[in-house]
């Protein structure tokens, strides 16, 4: 668990400086944060590209891969519904409650519960030497479909703010297409897999979603068109060939999802790129003094806000509260595949959804600018914090779970 440990402190590390940072920054802290966030999505695409190399889709069980896009996507609602329907019964006053700009602001900023981390759940998992689970094999499924629902229902949420626009249409396209393309060339193209090509691939994937968002950003800066990188870099590495006879996980369960040309040295710089993206990930995190500050003032005459302002005690208590809520929303793939694993087993699952990390950051990120703040914002960004900082203890809890289980159910 030495790996998880280290992890986990550069996670925290990088939080810690994600809000310490800006001060010291000064005019530079807009050009520092987009080359953070461009650095941390080629980290992720990196690291999603392993992933879909090492995914094998079995044609023949599609309605078992129909019922893992159900349960994903349960994972990933109820969280979001939770969080936004106390957001607004609890930090919102009674005379908002029927105020359709209230709900619709509180289910944007809501949404940051919904998606998992797959970076840094799957970087976490790997280096707590579990890999070559079926845990690890259901999650890999689980948290890119709770993903790619929390990036389909981020259009329809969007539609509510600016109304439809052509950009989504286009996402949805782009979407489909990815999904068409891993189904028709799964494993089939031969370009090469080395370490340093793999950087390359993630450059380029990150470069042009970069430039179709500024670029579209020009055209309308309402609705730019942002691609997200987990997509697309998953899809490569799902069409790329591997070699005959490959194993999945030849290094052992502790090192089994950055496989690609099997050496000592592609697995030490897989590693160093997953810790890189764990600072990284905590570097991404919005300053919280900023939305304290706003939970402390009236940011709209309709906005979602409290009359009056927060003490730290109160601010902790809804903190924790909406983590746990967001928690338990993510624990119903617990009750299902139970021809699959044991109870424990299940229970480990679920609790491997728990991770939040840039995605969720990003949904934030949007709801800021579309003028969201005061405590709603504040209870998030805290929240997401929380968990991030607790991911460690997650999969510590995981081990446990995984060290008493008795395997599969029997059928």
């Amino acid at each position: 668990m030495k790996n998880v440990l280290i992890y986990s402190g550069l996670l925290v590390a990088g939080l810690v400086l994600s809000q310490i940072a800006p001060s010291f920054l000064g005019d530079s802290a807009a050009t520092v944060e987009l080359l953070i966030r461009v650095a941390a999505m080629v980290c992720l695409s990196f690291i999603m590209i392993h992933v879909g190399y090492e995914f094998d889709i079995d044609k023949s069980r599609l309605r078992q891969y129909g019922w893992d896009y159900v349960v994903a996507a349960t994972a990933a609602t109820f969280p979001w519904a939770f969080c936004a329907v106390y957001f607004v019964l609890v930090l919102i006053p009674p005379e908002g409650w029927g105020q359709w700009q209230v709900w619709k602001e509180s289910l944007l900023a809501s949404r940051f519960a919904a998606p998992t981390s797959a970076g840094v759940l799957f970087s976490m998992l790997a280096a707590a030497g579990l890999a070559g689970t079926w845990l690890f094999r259901k999650a890999r499924i689980l948290a890119i479909f709770d993903d790619l629902d929390t990036v389909l229902l981020m259009i329809p949420l969007k539609m509510m703010m600016v109304g439809a626009r052509w950009q989504l249409g286009i996402i949805i396209v782009f979407m489909l297409a990815m999904i068409a393309v891993a189904w028709k060339l799964l494993h089939k193209v031969r370009i090469p897999t080395g370490w340093p090509w793999v950087l390359g691939y993630s450059a380029v994937i990150v470069g042009v979603s970069e430039m179709i968002y500024f670029g579209s950003k020009a055209v309308d800066p309402a609705v730019p068109i942002h691609l997200e990188v987990l997509l697309p870099a998953f899809v490569l590495g799902c069409v790329m060939a591997r070699p005959d006879g490959h194993d999945q996980h030849p290094h052992g369960a502790g090192e089994g999802i950055h496989e690609g040309p099997e050496s000592p040295g592609e697995r030490r710089v897989a590693t160093i790129i997953s810790g890189l993206f764990m600072v990284l990930v905590g570097l991404m995190m919005p300053p919280i003094s900023a939305a304290l500050a706003g939970a402390a003032e009236d940011v709209a005459a309709t906005g979602l806000r409290l009359a009056g302002s927060m003490s730290w005690g109160e601010i902790a208590f809804h903190v924790l509260v909406v983590t746990v809520i967001a928690n338990i929303g993510k624990m119903f793939p617990a009750l299902c595949y139970r021809r699959e694993a044991d109870l424990r087993t299940r229970l480990a699952l679920a609790i491997g959804l728990w991770p939040r990390g840039e995605v969720g950051a990003g949904v934030l990120v949007v709801s800021l600018a579309y003028g969201i703040g005061g405590p709603v914002v504040t209870v998030a960004m805290l929240s997401l914090a929380l968990n991030l900082v607790l991911t460690g203890v997650f999969i510590v809890i995981i081990k446990k779970l995984l060290d008493g289980s008795t395997g599969p159910a029997p059928r």
